[in-house]
């Protein structure tokens, strides 16, 4: 994946490497004062992107690391035992019929925009990983094949518009959650050339800034003349290296960042300090809420693909893993702080795509990697339950308002509509205009569709 402030492994004979170009001038902070012809010609671009290709949809992936309970959030069940139903009560959304749990008011005001699916579940290992795996891919690491990221393989397929990246991961990737395996997030089998762009660093810290974003001619003469003789160097090089696989990737990676580093656009979309401060503040002084503002920034600048990852990891913080004991979390911290987060986050995210007209062209997915145990356990909290769980779905040709699928009583097992992982990814790839049945290049060049041929999107949603 490409990380701005990654290692690479690569060192010239004076000694550079890849790295130190990267961190020419990183610690220089955006400050730039941006006239509005940015945004209007940000919004006119994606006007025209809109009216040429009714199909050109983009994504923002809420992911909801840590697994959110089915039965606390948006599948409450009030007439299962109390040891079954947890301490919230549901309140009505904005659509008739429709309830939710009470912990997120500001969410049930926009169910008209959203729909919930009730019964998504799968049969792999119980652990944080596989789930991750399979909700950002629509399939299961097996044999060693890592399969790509959904943003990833729509980069592949769509490429980026013009210097901006297909595909970008905030405000970090999923780092350790307990099961030491890949998560799901980079391109996989097609190659570092199209993982995503990671930004690695907190948009709600006072000091945020991308580093180096400046372009060539703002850099003073020194410092432009030393990326020109790495950029000589990289020419350079020696032809059994560049001739290589990995280097070629590499090197996609490498003029990447610079096309980024370069770009006034992308100096534009990762500007949140251009943000009204009333507008931050509705999304939230959060890492998640400003996360999820810079996600519209960054679909409204022109990028296809924006994950943003709730959290880095679920041991030692506040998450929506509420196994109810240290170093995890319990019920009533997830509601005092997790789904306030969310519940803030989320609504505005939805309120400012629509009134800018972005809403018919974004998808919004909210969802986590599994749901919890229906029996609170001793510790106060729910385990890890694959069996069945609620996602959120809206946008983009995505019809809202409405309940897909329906779990059982207890919230344990899907009752009607199962949903596994790969009908939700197959269901995105719809929604992007994508056929889920394309092949790929995959392992060893072996022709591999996005999902398998059996598996068809849910149509009830389109």
């Amino acid at each position: 994946m490409l990380r701005i402030d990654a290692e690479r492994g690569v060192r010239f004979c004076d000694g550079w490497t890849r790295r130190d170009f990267l961190h020419v001038g990183a610690l220089a902070p955006l400050g730039l004062t941006l006239a509005g012809y940015h945004r209007l010609r940000a919004a006119e671009l994606l006007s025209q992107q809109s009216t040429k290709d009714k199909k050109d949809i983009n994504c923002i992936l809420l992911f909801l690391v840590g697994g959110p309970s089915q039965l606390d959030t948006f599948d409450p069940k009030p007439n299962a035992p109390e040891e079954v139903r947890g301490p919230f009560r549901p309140i009505a959304t904005n659509v008739p019929g429709i309830f939710i749990s009470e912990i997120f008011p500001k969410t049930a005001r926009h169910a008209d925009k959203f729909a919930i699916i009730r019964s998504i579940y799968h049969t792999a290992t119980a652990v944080h990983d596989t789930g991750h795996q399979m909700m950002q891919t629509g399939r299961l690491f097996t044999g060693g094949v890592e399969h790509p990221h959904m943003g990833c393989v729509l980069g592949y397929l769509r490429g980026g518009r013009g210097e901006l990246p297909a595909h970008v991961v905030v405000p970090r990737p999923i780092g350790r959650t307990g099961g030491n395996l890949p998560h799901g997030h980079t391109a996989g089998y097609l190659g570092r050339a199209y993982d995503p762009f990671i930004l690695n660093a907190d948009p709600n810290d006072p000091h945020f800034r991308v580093p180096d974003l400046l372009p060539p001619d703002y850099l003073g003469q020194v410092r432009a003349h030393r990326r020109q003789r790495l950029r000589e160097m990289v020419d350079g090089a020696t032809a059994a290296f560049e001739g290589s696989v990995a280097a070629r990737q590499l090197d996609e990676s490498f003029h990447q960042a610079f096309r980024l580093m370069s770009s006034a656009r992308a100096r534009a979309a990762f500007a949140l300090n251009q943000e009204p401060v009333k507008l931050r503040d509705r999304y939230g002084r959060t890492r998640f809420g400003q996360s999820c503002l810079l996600a519209r920034r960054l679909v409204e600048a022109g990028v296809r693909f924006v994950t943003v990852n709730m959290f880095e990891t679920v041991f030692d913080e506040v998450t929506w893993d509420i196994h109810g004991s240290r170093p995890f979390t319990d019920i009533q911290q997830m509601a005092r702080e997790v789904a306030p987060n969310f519940d803030t986050a989320f609504s505005a995210l939805l309120e400012d795509l629509h009134d800018r007209g972005l809403l018919e062209t974004t998808m919004v997915l909210a969802v986590g990697e599994f749901g919890r145990t229906p029996k609170i356990n001793p510790a106060g909290g729910r385990d890890h339950h694959p069996g069945v769980w609620s996602i959120l779905v809206a946008g983009g040709p995505l019809r809202g308002g409405q309940v897909i699928g329906e779990s059982d009583a207890l919230a344990y097992a899907p009752k009607t509509r199962p949903v596994t992982p790969a009908e939700f990814a197959a269901t995105v790839y719809k929604g992007l205009g994508l056929d889920p049945h394309q092949e790929l290049p995959g392992p060893q060049n072996r022709p591999l569709p996005l999902v398998d041929y059996n598996v068809k999107p849910i149509e009830e949603l389109f």
